[in-house]
């Protein structure tokens, strides 16, 4: 039976009340960001492919629109461009590095790539501002800001003037505010700008004039009434992991559906120490119907030999669902109206696996990994439009004890992307007990004081390395564990923890003796971007 999404629509329709940003996707890695600062101001904020057409952006009432930045160049054929009468529509635009050549060179005006190499702009640069610009009022005159673009802007449109110029770039932002245009060469959303979020503000809440009425008590109460409305007096079942979304999530359907939803824990053999157990102890004591399914031994049959981390995320995917499945089958035998499967799918999952004309960055199991034919009525995503801090906001308005909200993540194909290479019980074994000893070191660290960072995920990671050690009197030819911890507030950028090297050393010197097979251990500094959190 094909599946419906009814989730994506679980915010659009029925938020007719706030006013909305509408953010138009061109591609480029910082997309999300853009949505997550609007939304820190507590203005509602969507993100949409570059080609929605003027009907769905005029039904969707849009107080502003932002277009983001992208990897094409606008005077390529194929570039990606919304229709043109998009800025006939009387509403407010920002363009953002792609989309400030975009809306130059669809105005009028005439973008080139950079002259040479010294005249592009990638990363940390010194920029002066017009603070006479409703866009750069309040702020310093000079600062430095993020840049990426090997194009720029030769000239500007008729009506438009420049409000801001790096040494290599004369028109690094320009506007005509008569009719509410406004355009940025470089990356407002990033921390890595000074007072970016200044900038967004002053154009969300300034010049588009948006009311801060967004809530995530109205997200709640949008929400229940929506499940409740879709889903009737069908049942459903939810793939509960354990993990701050599937919990979350869990929480939002026994509050909309009660005793209608079934939560399905599949034990896949893919968990950290002790963790299985755990989350049968504490979710076994919620009133929803919980199910345990042993599924070990399948999975790391299907796993078998499998290197490639997008492979292994495919399979995991469409094993989680064949194995629901079934259960849905088994519990249809009592009961026929289970119909819908739930997922704690987030909106950082969404943008990763693809969104758009974006590039996909990874599969995420519960996205990317779907098999097409997946046996439901429909998949309720309810979580789908939440970045992770506001899922954890969304938890607490629920009740969730603390112990479930701030649980740092864990991915949903677990410690199988955190295996490199082919996956076996001997090195899920390593992997698990190497974990466990640098989690519980740092925590315990922290609580001694002897740590002040803070951290939001840390974990081992099982290379596929192998070196030479010496052991005692003999030579180890042994595996290299890595060791990972990062610190973010919404998991789209990240940068690494600084660890003082005393609990570093700790850790180490009892996974080299307490763990079998492992004689070198190493410490990841590398931030996002470049890299992702997880290794896979």
């Amino acid at each position: 039976m094909e599946a419906s999404n009814i989730a994506n629509s679980n915010t659009t329709n029925k938020t007719k009340e706030y006013d909305k940003v509408l953010v138009l996707d061109f591609g480029g890695q910082y997309n999300q960001l853009i949505a997550r600062r609007v939304r820190e101001m507590n203005v509602y904020c969507e993100v949409h492919p570059y080609n929605w057409s003027l009907d769905e952006i005029k039904a969707y009432d849009p107080k502003a629109i932002i277009f983001t930045g992208g990897p094409s160049s606008v005077y390529e054929n194929g570039a990606p461009k919304p229709d043109a009468l998009v800025f006939s529509l009387n509403i407010p635009i920002l363009g953002i590095c792609y989309g400030s050549q975009l809306m130059a060179q669809t105005l009028g005006g005439e973008v080139v790539p950079a002259p040479s190499v010294a005249s592009r702009e990638y990363g940390r640069t010194e920029t002066k501002f017009d603070r006479n610009s409703t866009l750069f009022r309040g702020i310093p005159e000079e600062g430095i800001v993020w840049m990426s673009h090997g194009d720029s802007v030769k000239k500007l449109p008729e009506g438009f003037h420049a409000t801001a110029i790096t040494q290599s770039c004369p028109y690094a932002a320009f506007e005509d505010p008569s009719r509410g245009f406004y355009a940025v060469q470089f990356h407002p959303e990033v921390n890595h700008t000074q007072h970016g979020f200044d900038i967004l503000k002053a154009f969300v809440l300034d010049i588009a004039r948006a009311r801060q009425n967004w809530k995530m008590t109205d997200f709640l109460e949008t929400s229940v009434c929506e499940l409740r409305e879709k889903i009737g007096q069908s049942k459903a079942l939810l793939a509960l992991s354990g993990g701050v979304d599937s919990s979350v999530a869990a929480a939002l359907m026994s509050k909309a559906i009660g005793r209608n939803l079934t939560c399905v824990f599949v034990d896949h053999g893919l968990l950290r120490k002790d963790e299985a157990n755990q989350v049968e102890e504490v979710f076994s004591k919620y009133p929803i119907n919980f199910v345990r399914v042993d599924a070990r031994r399948r999975f790391l049959g299907r796993l078998a030999g499998v290197t490639e981390p997008e492979r292994k995320r495919k399979i995991i995917g469409e094993e989680f669902i064949r194995v629901f499945e079934e259960e849905a089958r088994r519990l249809a035998g009592e009961n026929d109206s289970l119909e819908y499967l739930v997922q704690g799918t987030i909106y950082p999952d969404v943008i990763e696996s693809g969104l758009g004309n974006a590039s996909v960055i990874k599969s995420h199991h519960n996205v990317g990994g779907l098999p097409e034919d997946i046996g439901f009525k429909g998949i309720v995503e309810p979580l789908r439009l939440l970045f992770k801090d506001e899922v954890r906001t969304l938890g607490r308005e629920l009740g969730l004890p603390s112990s479930l909200v701030d649980r740092q993540p864990f991915p949903g194909p677990g410690l199988a992307i955190r295996v490199i290479g082919d996956i076996t019980e001997e090195k899920l074994s390593i992997l698990r007990e190497a974990d466990w000893i640098f989690r519980s070191e740092l925590e315990k660290a922290c609580i001694h004081g002897e740590c002040s960072v803070p951290k939001s995920q840390y974990f081992a990671v099982l290379t596929n390395i192998r070196s030479v050690g010496v052991m005692g009197d003999g030579r180890t030819y042994d595996y290299t564990i890595a060791l990972r911890c990062v610190d973010t507030s919404d998991f789209m950028t990240a940068t690494f923890s600084r660890i003082p090297y005393d609990v570093l050393e700790k850790v180490s010197h009892r996974i080299v003796n307490e763990v079998p097979h492992v004689n070198r251990i190493v410490y990841d500094i590398t931030s996002k971007p470049p890299a992702t959190i997880e290794w896979e």
